[in-house]
């Protein structure tokens, strides 16, 4: 898939602030800091579609981009961010779960995990919810340049048995570098793919 054209829409916090224009959606979620917007903004070429904070955690709403003038990316708030107030975490995990739930053009879930580390508990139980709930998704392993080949693949391939130990299986999944471009063309074909359905 080739990106030609990529603009920012609207900012909800509910599925009904969603654009009226209904079109396919993918979308993107993680922990925070976990190179989201980098690899957002990689994945339509461009550097300031998505913006990345010094801070993380900045993304409070569930943010459409429409794509190619036929779909939207969708990027979602980080989950797990405990550094945040308790009402504010609440209100986040709120963010996440209508448009989860109540997203009807919702096609996939990618979720976004740091190549270089281990599940933690925040990642096991958001899995595991998508796994109770049969939401679509895959796993963008993000950060792989920071570690050499061979480690990255050893510790790729120990974070799937980790996820398949909760979920039952292993989910189709994406190694991918913001700063390289690794993966990119892997992920868009994808999305293509699942769009010709």
């Amino acid at each position: 898939m080739k990106i030609t054209s990529a603009k920012f829409v609207c900012s909800s916090a509910t599925v009904s602030g969603k654009p009226a224009a209904k079109m396919p959606e993918f979308a993107f979620i993680g922990r925070s800091n976990v190179g989201k917007s980098s690899l957002i903004n990689c994945l339509c070429s461009n550097s300031r579609l998505a913006l990345i904070s010094s801070k993380p955690g900045k993304t409070r709403t569930a943010n459409h981009f429409l794509i190619n003038d036929a779909w939207y990316l969708v990027d979602l708030p980080g989950y797990g961010f405990a550094k945040a107030p308790q009402k504010e975490r609440e209100a986040i995990e709120g963010v996440i779960r209508d448009y989860l739930n109540h997203s009807q053009e919702l096609h996939e879930l990618f979720v976004l995990i740091d190549s270089r580390h281990d599940l933690i508990s925040s990642d096991a139980d958001f899995l595991r919810e998508l796994g109770e709930s049969d939401i679509p998704f895959s796993i963008i392993f993000t950060k792989a340049d920071k570690s050499g080949p061979v480690a990255c693949r050893k510790q790729v391939d120990g974070i799937l048995g980790q996820i398949e130990a909760i979920i039952g299986t292993k989910p189709t999944h994406f190694i991918c570098s913001s700063l390289k471009g690794t993966g990119r063309e892997e992920i868009l074909d994808h999305i293509s793919r699942q769009l010709s359905r």
